[in-house]
């Protein structure tokens, strides 16, 4: 039976993973494909400036989902909750807080 703490935090994963992913699609983003924009529209600097948002969104919305993937693989490894710098286990309240930590504090300072 698996513990309840690694059920709870995996719940926890999944459903970050998939508020990700439907965030990501609603500003055009799936998996392999880039941001849409409609090729008859005009390309005025508002536009440009709206793109350029949407793009940072974007990336900082997949490296946050990359993340969340990452701590899903590691539960599955056994290895969730260890820094992934010096190996030693990352604090519980870090952790219940940023469920896809993957540096100890202070491995996470130094980057």
């Amino acid at each position: 039976m698996p513990d309840a703490p690694a059920v709870e935090v995996r719940s926890r994963l999944e459903e970050e993973r998939d508020e990700l992913q439907a965030r990501l699609s609603e500003l055009g983003v799936g998996e392999g494909v880039g941001l849409h924009y409609d090729s008859n529209f005009a390309d005025t600097s508002q536009v440009t400036a709206e793109r350029g948002e949407a793009e940072a969104l974007s990336a900082k919305l997949g490296e946050t989902l990359a993340d969340v993937e990452r701590a899903l693989g590691k539960l599955e490894a056994g290895t969730y909750g260890d820094c992934e710098d010096c190996g030693d286990p990352i604090n519980e309240a870090r952790l219940d807080a940023m469920p896809a930590a993957r540096f100890c504090i202070s491995c996470a300072a130094k980057h």
